[in-house]
């Protein structure tokens, strides 16, 4: 009788059938942006998407439309620095179109600048699709 008395006091915190784990911690807690080299990398690479964006605009070689994809390349950069997923969305599909983009500015005009950048974008793209950066995110 003692026996069962006291696993269910054990038990008495926790749902029928489920006991808590042993050693699991905190799940919700967030590892430090210094482990994720590249997630700084990839916002500091989207920062200066949006500053050349603000230039371009300036010299008029392209539209004052094209400052809309400044903010949005700058919000992305910040939420990636705070881990936010909405903020990985966004910068996984900015560097998907602009991979698809500059690889199509190759194959139409064969410049090796256009290609770099869309390897580059590529690099990116496969780097933020990792299944183990996807869940470190909030």
């Amino acid at each position: 009788m003692t026996t069962d008395a006291n696993t269910a006091q054990e038990n008495a915190g926790t749902a029928p059938g489920h006991s808590a784990p042993q050693g699991s911690g905190d799940h919700t807690a967030r590892p430090p942006l210094r482990q994720m080299p590249g997630i700084i990398a990839v916002s500091a690479y989207m920062i200066i998407l949006a500053v050349l964006d603000v230039i371009y605009v300036v010299q008029h070689r392209i539209e004052m439309f094209y400052l809309i994809f400044s903010v949005f390349f700058i919000a992305a950069a910040f939420g990636l620095l705070l881990l936010l997923r909405w903020a990985w969305a966004l910068t996984l599909a900015a560097v998907a179109l602009l991979s698809a983009l500059f690889l199509r500015g190759y194959f139409n005009d064969h410049s090796w600048a256009a290609l770099e950048e869309g390897l580059l974008n590529l690099v990116i793209f496969l780097y933020l699709v990792r299944t183990e950066l996807r869940d470190r995110l909030r």
